[in-house]
């Protein structure tokens, strides 16, 4: 090899050590930095409770509660997320794609019909998960804010349970920064709430992608008695191989679950749970197999004195692997309703939108205070 090309060799090596170098820097610099900006809100956070009513809920009366994943106002029928993954029933796999909504209109569009929706069920209460406040993938729309306008005459409380630094994956069009929470709505007067933290997978890298995940306790004076209504909000992990961590949230629930009911409470916790609530793994018609996510709570779960209140009239969420198909998606029952033994449940029904505003169906639950 001549001097020239053995210096123009050494030019090359260094060249792409200097590549290696920097992308190297890089990894570590952001690594630093999602490490800097993760944190967990503390346990047992007061929150405020915004507009509040003057009116109590009374004994004897019928009232009905509502609860939507509204899935960040991202799910149209042709979204599929970038996280899942599935199989079709000849082994084809599936993969979803998506990491944020095609732009913000979808955001708009699809917060201001699912609110619509609840709002048409004129419901007494509504409990909403995957409200996004200020996040990339929703295009900064604020759908609490929204909410709380179409909700006028309601009561209003939101606990964050999702605060990232910018996630910057998939790499060709980033999830971002996100803002993310539940939020509860109540046509009467709302005494006290409080964020309590779930236990989440704390891996080094998993902790930045899943949720700071929380239940909302909202606790209601009922009229001429000494008695609360006890409602919470709740989002359980989806993503947890073996289960352990929806066991230990599980636990926690269980325990505050019991707490309030030895006190003579009347207590209702409802939500998207993650975990198949009513026996309704084989129960849709679809041209997928069960994905591996599917996890199953049964009665034996639940502490003394509290029962399910669910349906299987429609399923109320359908996977998210691949864009939605009447029939050819996997669809389950997740959310829905446990109910201590001294509430009196009249009707659960799963409202049927078609997942035309989010991966989830709304569900609504008729109850009375014995």
């Amino acid at each position: 090899m001549t001097k020239a090309g053995k210096t123009t060799l050494k030019a090359i090596i260094f060249s792409l050590l200097g590549i290696i170098g920097l992308i190297v820097l890089v990894l570590v610099g952001y690594v630093i930095y999602l490490s800097c900006t993760f944190y967990r809100i503390e346990d047992n956070q007061t929150l405020e409770v915004t507009n509040n009513q003057t009116s109590q809920v009374q004994l004897g009366e019928e009232y009905s509660l509502t609860t939507y994943n509204i899935g960040f106002g991202a799910y149209t029928h042709d979204f599929s997320f970038f996280m899942d993954s599935g199989e079709m029933l000849d082994g084809t796999k599936t993969q979803g794609s998506g990491s944020r909504a095609k732009d913000k209109q979808t955001v708009l569009d699809n917060t201001i019909g699912a609110t619509l929706e609840i709002l048409a069920l004129d419901t007494d209460f509504a409990f909403f998960q995957e409200v996004d406040t200020n996040s990339d993938r929703s295009f900064h729309v604020n759908q609490y804010e929204m909410l709380q306008n179409a909700f006028e005459g309601f009561s209003s409380s939101f606990a964050s349970n999702f605060h990232s630094g910018y996630l910057f994956y998939p790499i060709t069009n980033p999830h971002g920064a996100v803002n993310s929470g539940i939020a509860t709505f109540s046509k009467y007067a709302i005494e006290e709430c409080v964020r309590r933290q779930f236990p989440i997978d704390m891996g080094f890298f998993t902790k930045f992608f899943d949720l700071d995940r929380c239940f909302e306790i909202n606790r209601l004076n009922i009229a001429n008695s000494e008695k609360q209504l006890v409602l919470i909000n709740l989002h359980m992990s989806a993503y947890d191989e073996g289960g352990k961590i929806r066991a230990r949230q599980l636990e926690l629930l269980n325990n505050v679950l019991t707490e309030e009911y030895a006190k003579g409470n009347y207590v209702i916790a409802g939500g998207d749970w993650n975990h198949d609530i009513a026996n309704s793994i084989n129960t849709f018609e679809t041209e997928q197999k069960v994905p591996e996510w599917v996890a199953q709570l049964s009665a034996s779960d639940l502490p003394e004195n509290f029962s399910f209140a669910t349906s299987d009239n429609a399923p109320t969420c359908r996977s998210t692997d691949r864009p939605y198909e009447k029939g050819v998606n996997y669809s389950i029952v997740l959310d829905g309703f446990i109910v201590s033994n001294n509430v009196t449940v009249s009707t659960v029904q799963n409202i049927d939108t078609d997942f035309e505003f989010s991966d989830h169906n709304p569900v609504q639950l008729k109850f009375s205070l014995n």
